[in-house]
């Protein structure tokens, strides 16, 4: 077709690539399946920067996730911008996206409200936590029919863990009307064994709820690997 643009040189804007071929309107008019993951996050970029183009940079972003977009939740801002051509704005907007699949995977949980058993505890917490780079510490707030009146990040650490003050948990399951818990971290590392640490602050969480008739029902490890539910693996009883 005369005028029309290769979409295989990325030099050129999108813009004055063949109408088809554009993105945006390939999605319009053929729906999401049409498009690579690669023209998917170059809509969320809108533009490129000097000779690339918004697919030409889209691409660099995938190439550093090694095309897997598990991985790509994992890229902070600092890693995205050492990409020439991704700024903070454009590296803000992936990251964002990417915490919106998170919640989008999690969501169906927020709508059932009703945690009885590890499992489903971990299927809401995997999506959020499972790829994530830092460990940190959740807590589910339930009330006697095991319906969530709360999800609260208790404390974000570091790669190998994070601190947890018993009183901020249980200061919130009184202020909610909790009479239940379900604790939950995550392991960066993949193993999904809990340390003796892990066991330790889940005993002394356990003897301090009791006090307060809270009760804990279970503490949950995720990471990409999958969960551990220390109950159903026996060890806490």
């Amino acid at each position: 077709m005369e005028g029309t643009v290769n979409p295989a040189n990325t030099h050129v804007a999108i813009k004055n690539w063949a109408t088809d071929d554009q993105p945006r309107e390939k999605l319009i008019n053929k729906g999401t399946n049409a498009l690579s993951d690669a023209e998917l996050l170059a809509i969320l970029l809108n533009e490129g920067h000097k000779e690339k183009s918004a697919l030409t940079l889209a691409q660099e972003v995938l190439r550093a996730a090694s095309h897997n977009l598990g991985e790509m939740g994992k890229l902070t801002i600092q890693q995205l911008t050492k990409i020439k051509g991704i700024g903070t704005a454009k590296a803000t907007k992936i990251v964002a996206l990417m915490e919106l699949a998170r919640r989008r995977q999690a969501g169906y949980m927020l709508e059932k409200k009703t945690i009885r058993q590890g499992r489903d505890a971990a299927l809401y917490f995997k999506p959020l936590l499972g790829d994530a780079s830092l460990e940190s510490f959740h807590v589910l707030f339930l009330n006697h029919a095991c319906r969530v009146l709360q999800n609260r990040c208790i404390s974000i650490g570091g790669i190998t863990g994070t601190v947890v003050d018993p009183k901020v948990i249980f200061r919130e399951a009184l202020a909610v009307g909790a009479t239940q818990i379900i604790l939950c971290h995550n392991h960066p590392s993949g193993n999904l064994r809990p340390s003796h640490a892990d066991i330790q602050l889940t005993e002394k969480l356990k003897s301090a709820g009791r006090l307060l008739d809270i009760t804990v029902l279970d503490h949950i490890i995720v990471s990409e690997a999958g969960y551990c539910s220390m109950v159903e693996d026996g060890f806490i009883i």
